[in-house]
């Protein structure tokens, strides 16, 4: 039965994209772009355009965040959230998937170490005055395009 708002009653318990993006705690251009991305479904419309989402999507949103939070992309995200919706999903798949996010952790971590020691030495250069001619720091950073600044550090710390 349609009310005079020109909603059904159904509708009463559906969220606006404000009061969604309120209660999950993100803003409405994040609701669009999940839209967008197929991450979320394409909600129910009133006759006037307004987009009404169901009271679960704060669940999905939140689920979104919380997994991006832990460094999975949204291409991943859309596969977690296949597997949550799934009645066979399997908690060894997204075992695996969470292992494959540790790898990517740790060689991101070995990665972050490595740049931290080439800034230590360009520094530690710097500090004991073996700036023959210009910053080594700035020299590191004019190296060839394709040649990592690390590598450079690296080069010329064993000159």
């Amino acid at each position: 039965m349609k009310a005079e708002t020109g909603t059904t009653r159904s509708d009463a318990t559906r969220l606006q994209i404000g009061e969604l993006a309120d209660r999950a705690r993100v803003n409405v251009q994040t609701i669009r772009y999940y839209e967008r991305r197929g991450l979320l479904a394409e909600p129910e419309r009133t006759p006037s355009g307004y987009r009404l989402y169901a009271p679960e999507t704060i669940r999905v949103v939140r689920f979104i965040k919380s997994a991006q939070g832990l460094g999975f992309s949204l291409e991943e995200i859309d596969h977690l959230l296949e597997l949550r919706d799934s009645r066979a999903s399997s908690c060894d798949e997204v075992k695996e998937l969470a292992r494959a996010k540790i790898a990517a952790v740790d060689e991101k971590v070995r990665r972050l170490a490595a740049l931290k020691g080439a800034l230590e030495t360009l520094v530690e250069s710097c500090e004991r005055g073996d700036c023959e001619r210009e910053c080594p720091i700035l020299e590191a950073m004019e190296e060839e395009p394709g040649q990592d600044a690390i590598g450079a550090v690296t080069e010329r710390r064993e000159r």
